[in-house]
């Protein structure tokens, strides 16, 4: 398999990115870790103008801790995430959920933000995401803006993010205090596509659940917080009988 003939550019700085992005527009395609793009290319599925390589840009591959939030560039990869103390013990839900994306050779190169952007219905992060309520940051010409992941996600392989807008940076929540999560995945192997996921965050005080957000995920097109689930959690005592009604709800 060959992919069609386009024009390849590697900048350097995320002002040349948008700059490019600006120019070409629906006709580029971003490279970052390659692990969804390239098959697409591949299987002549995809015909960019252009493949812009951000691999070369600066300032979009930190994990920074920042007040009420864990900061993840764009091109932090998928097995970094896995392996940081950080994200496991702020951000433990997406710590839970990364060692079910393919395999680890493809965690090795696959990003945070290209997950995100390519927004897969079965893909484990833009569940995550949605479930702990992450924002995205764009960056274009005319300069940055924030997406709730609420707004991101409109169906199959498609976001709100402009076709002149780069994906810099994700925010995730970080919440003190007695929050417990979950993630269950059914496949039928490891590293295949899911059939389905769910994810869920839950506050528990007293034994009594005082917030809650479950989403479920490769169910729709696009990753869905059943809200009458997790409305249904709030102010009972946790035990099975709840749990039962929760998943009969869901």
């Amino acid at each position: 398999m060959k992919p069609p003939v386009f024009d390849y550019v590697r900048p350097t700085s995320i002002d040349e990115v948008v700059e490019l992005l600006g120019e070409y527009s629906d006709e580029a395609k971003v490279l970052a870790g390659g692990q969804s793009l390239m098959p697409l290319l591949n299987m002549r599925f995809a015909y960019p103008g252009v493949v812009i390589d951000i691999n070369r840009v600066a300032g979009i591959g930190d994990i920074e801790e920042q007040a009420g939030a864990l900061v993840i560039g764009a091109m932090v990869r998928q097995s970094e995430a896995e392996s940081s103390p950080v994200v496991q013990s702020e951000i433990p839900l997406l710590g839970e959920a990364l060692p079910h994306i393919g395999h680890f050779v493809t965690r090795n190169r696959g990003t945070i933000g290209g997950s995100i952007v390519h927004a897969d219905s079965r893909g484990e992060i833009p569940l995550v995401m949605m479930t702990l309520g992450g924002q995205a940051v764009v960056a274009s010409k005319s300069g940055r803006r924030t997406i709730d992941a609420s707004e991101l996600f409109v169906t199959h392989y498609t976001t709100s993010i402009a076709d002149e807008e780069l994906l810099i940076e994700t925010r995730w929540p970080r919440r003190p205090g007695s929050w417990g999560y979950a993630f269950r995945e059914f496949s039928q192997r490891h590293g295949d596509y899911a059939l389905g996921m769910v994810a869920c965050a839950v506050r528990v005080e007293g034994g009594v659940v005082g917030e809650a957000s479950v989403a479920v995920g490769s169910v729709a097109d696009r990753p869905l917080v059943l809200g009458v689930v997790g409305d249904a959690l709030i102010g009972k005592p946790i035990d099975g009988e709840l749990a039962a009604t929760a998943g009969g709800l869901a």
